[in-house]
C-alpha cells in the first residue's frame, strides 16, 4: 500500500521558504494539479537541515534504481536502503514524495527531458536516468522547491554515484529545461495512444489496450486514474464499534473523517498523520482498506454459522471483514501460499478481535492436483472467496512502478492461474453455496473471460447478478452482466472487479 505522507504533510505547519524559485519561469506543466507536500518547502539555513534534504534525496535515487534493477515494489525497495540507515519521518516524507512522484509522471518526465537533451533518456546510465528525472519532478511540479536546489542535488546525486563525469551534462539538461517554455501536449488526432502515454505517463501498450477496450472516453479517464494520489479509506471494525461512533473517534483525535459513497462501513481521512500514530487503528477498530475492496466481501452475503473458505486471504482485509459480517460467529478457513504473510493476517485478526478465522498454507496451484489438500479443511464450504492474485492494474495509483515493468503477456499467464485456483477451489463449495471471484484488477482476460471460461469447464455453476447485495448508491459500478466493475469509477476507488457465483443444487 502507497504510505500515506502526502495526506500526513498537508496537516503539518509551513515554515518560510529560504530559497525562493527562479523569478517569472513557468514551471507546471499545462492541465495537471499541483502534486504538491507543502512539507517539501521546509528548507532551513541550518547544516543539519540541508543534509537531511540530500540525504532524503539520496535515498530517493537508490530506491529508484534499486525498483529497476530488481522489479519489485516502491515499499520493498524502500526497506531495504533504509535497513540500516533509516530516515526520519520528515526525510521519509520528502523521499516519498519524489519516489511517487518520479514513479506516477516518469513517461511525462522523459519526454520533456527528451526536448532538451541531445541524449535519450533511456539510453542514459540508470544514475543518471534517475537523477535527472527527480531534478525534472521537482522543477515541473513541486513549485515550492527552489530550482536552484533541484539542480544542484541532483547534480551532487549523479557525481556521489558515478563522480564527476556526468555532473556538466545533468546541470546542462536541468537548466535548459528550466529555461525552455511549456510545449503544447501531443494531439490525441495525429497519434493517439502516444498522445494518452505522455499526458497521462501511462505505457503505450495500456493506453492501446483501454482505447481498444473501453473506447476513448473512458480509456482517458483510466489513464487519468493512475496519477491520482489515493486516498486514506478505513474500514470500521463493526465487531467493535458503529461507522458513527468510530467518526465521532476520529473527530475527537483531531481527525477529518468523511464517509464513502458506497460502503456502509468506510470512512475516508482528509488529513492524516503517520498510520503508527493513529490510535483508533492500533486499537483495532479500523483497518485501511480500499472502498472497492470493502465492497467485495457484502457479495457473498454470509451469514453468522457459516462455513466460510477465503482462498487468497492474507493479509487478511477481506477475511476480516467476512468476520464482522459474521458477527464473529461460524468458521473461516484462510489459505494462503506464504507462512510469512499468513503471519501478517493472524496479527490482524488479533488486532481486531477476530476468533474464527484459521490460517491455511496451501500452494493453490498444486493441490489437489500435484498435492492432497490438507486434511484439516472440509469439503462443503457455505461460502468460497476467491481475491485470487493478478496484474493489479487496477490499482495503478498506489503501485505506481508497477506501470513500468508489466507487460501484455503477463496477462495471460495470470489468467491461467487464475483458472486452475478456481478449478481447484470450486469442488469445495456444497451445493446451493455461494462463490465470489475478485480481483484488483478490471482487464477481461483476468476478469469476465476467466469467469465466463470456469463455468463453461463447470455447468454446476450460474452467474448471478451483484445489485441485490450491493447498496444503492453502488448500482453504478454493475456492469451489463450483472458483475461488480469499477473501471473508471465517479468515486475514489481503486479498479476492482468481482463476479458472484452460484453452485447449483443439482445438476440435470
Amino acid at each position: 500500500m502507497v504510505r500515506p505522507m502526502t495526506l500526513w504533510a498537508k496537516a503539518r505547519p509551513i515554515p518560510r521558504v529560504f530559497w525562493k524559485p527562479f523569478a517569472s519561469q513557468p514551471r507546471l506543466l499545462p492541465g495537471h494539479e499541483l502534486l504538491i507536500l507543502e512539507l517539501l518547502v521546509m528548507i532551513s539555513s541550518s547544516d543539519t537541515s540541508r543534509a537531511s534534504i540530500c540525504s532524503a534525496r539520496r535515498v530517493a535515487l537508490r530506491v529508484l534504481i534499486l525498483i529497476e534493477q530488481r522489479l519489485c515494489f516502491a515499499d520493498e525497495a524502500f526497506d531495504r536502503v533504509t535497513r540500516h540507515s533509516p530516515l526520519s519521518p520528515c526525510d521519509s516524507a520528502l523521499a516519498f514524495e519524489l519516489i511517487y512522484g518520479v514513479l506516477r509522471h516518469r513517461e511525462t518526465l522523459d519526454w520533456r527531458l527528451d526536448q532538451v537533451s541531445h541524449r535519450p533518456v533511456h539510453r542514459l546510465p540508470l544514475a543518471v536516468r534517475y537523477a535527472l528525472r527527480l531534478g525534472a519532478y521537482q522543477l515541473l511540479y513541486l513549485s515550492k522547491i527552489p530550482a536552484s536546489a533541484a539542480i544542484n542535488e541532483s547534480v551532487n546525486l549523479v557525481k556521489g554515484e558515478l563522480g564527476r563525469d556526468w555532473t556538466g551534462f545533468v546541470n546542462g539538461v536541468l537548466r535548459q529545461l528550466l529555461r525552455s517554455p511549456i510545449p503544447s501536449w501531443p494531439s490525441l488526432e495525429d497519434d493517439v495512444c502516444r498522445a494518452l502515454s505522455i499526458r497521462y505517463s501511462c505505457p503505450s501498450w495500456l493506453a492501446e489496450r483501454w482505447i481498444r477496450n473501453h473506447g476513448l472516453d473512458l480509456a482517458e479517464r483510466l489513464c487519468r486514474q493512475t496519477l491520482q494520489i489515493p486516498p486514506i479509506t478505513l474500514r470500521t471494525n463493526t465487531l467493535r464499534l458503529s461507522r458513527q461512533a468510530l467518526e465521532a473517534r476520529l473527530s475527537r483525535d483531531g481527525y477529518h473523517p468523511v464517509s464513502t459513497a458506497v460502503s456502509p462501513v468506510g470512512l475516508y481521512l482528509e488529513k492524516c498523520g503517520p498510520l503508527s500514530q493513529l490510535s483508533a487503528l492500533q486499537e483495532g477498530l479500523c483497518y485501511v482498506e480500499d472502498e472497492a475492496a470493502q465492497l467485495v466481501p457484502l457479495l457473498l452475503d454470509v451469514q453468522p454459522g457459516h462455513l466460510v473458505l477465503d482462498a487468497c486471504a492474507a493479509p487478511g482485509g477481506k477475511t476480516t471483514h467476512l468476520a464482522a459480517l459474521m458477527q464473529n460467529q461460524g468458521v473461516i478457513f484462510a489459505l494462503d501460499h506464504s507462512q510469512p504473510r499468513l503471519k501478517r493476517l493472524q496479527d490482524n485478526c488479533h488486532r481486531l478481535g477476530v476468533r474464527i478465522v484459521h490460517p491455511v498454507q496451501v500452494d493453490l496451484l498444486t493441490v489437489p492436483s500435484q498435492k492432497p489438500w490438507p486434511e484439516v479443511l472440509p469439503r462443503a464450504f457455505d461460502r468460497i472467496l476467491i481475491d485470487v492474485p493478478c496484474s493489479g492494474l487496477g490499482i495503478l495509483r498506489r503501485h505506481p512502478e508497477a506501470k513500468w515493468f508489466k507487460g501484455p503477456d503477463q496477462l495471460a499467464r495470470h489468467a491461467e492461474n487464475q483458472l486452475t485456483i478456481l478449478d481447484h477451489v470450486g469442488d469445495l463449495l456444497r451445493p446451493g453455496g455461494v462463490l465470489v471471484y475478485s480481483a484488483c484488477s478490471t482487464e477481461p482476460e483476468e476478469t469476465t473471460e476467466v469467469v465466463a471460461r470456469f463455468c463453461r469447464r463447470h455447468p454446476e455453476y450460474v452467474r448471478e447478478s451483484a445489485e441485490s447485495w450491493l447498496p444503492a448508491a453502488g448500482h453504478v459500478l454493475l456492469s451489463q452482466d450483472g458483475d461488480f466493475w469499477t473501471g473508471g469509477n465517479p468515486f475514489e476507488m481503486d479498479g476492482f472487479f468481482a463476479a458472484r457465483l452460484r453452485k447449483k443444487r443439482s445438476v440435470l
